[in-house]
């Protein structure tokens, strides 16, 4: 029986690890999660009160639609996608060779540059942490 990646204990104590590392490396995070293609949550951590259900759902809309629009621009799969507003900035990869994407949300007063490199770091750990724990890789797309 395989078990789903948001249930994996491996997948949410390598995800809770690495997103607790990302915090030390960006105190201005305040939030993060990582989510499955499918929209589910496999963990979070938070300095702020949200949602973290509607997060994940929206989160899982957002990197659907960006996919679209490299599918249809025939430019292939979004890698990341970034929101920016006067309140803070929203980072959103997928986790490299994973069904997975890592969103996280930045105060304003963080660079973008920093947002963006935390997150990639981040991401590649994540990738690196769940290899070693035998997280199931992800399946070739299906466009």
């Amino acid at each position: 029986m395989t078990i789903a990646l948001h249930q994996d204990p491996a997948a949410i104590e390598e995800g809770r690890a690495a997103l607790a590392g990302m915090g030390e490396i960006s105190p201005s995070m305040v939030y993060a999660a990582l989510l499955t293609d499918d929209g589910f949550e496999i963990v979070h951590v938070t300095r702020i009160q949200t949602d973290a259900t509607r997060f994940a759902s929206m989160s899982s809309s957002i990197q659907a639609l960006s996919d679209a629009v490299g599918h249809e621009l025939r430019i292939g799969a979004s890698d990341y996608v970034i929101i920016g507003s006067a309140q803070g900035h929203v980072i959103q990869m997928r986790v490299p060779g994973r069904p997975v994407v890592l969103a996280a949300l930045f105060q304003s007063h963080e660079t973008l540059g920093k947002a963006l490199s935390t997150t990639r770091v981040t991401a590649e750990r994540i990738s690196h942490r769940f290899a070693a724990s035998s997280v199931p890789a992800m399946a070739a797309p299906n466009f």
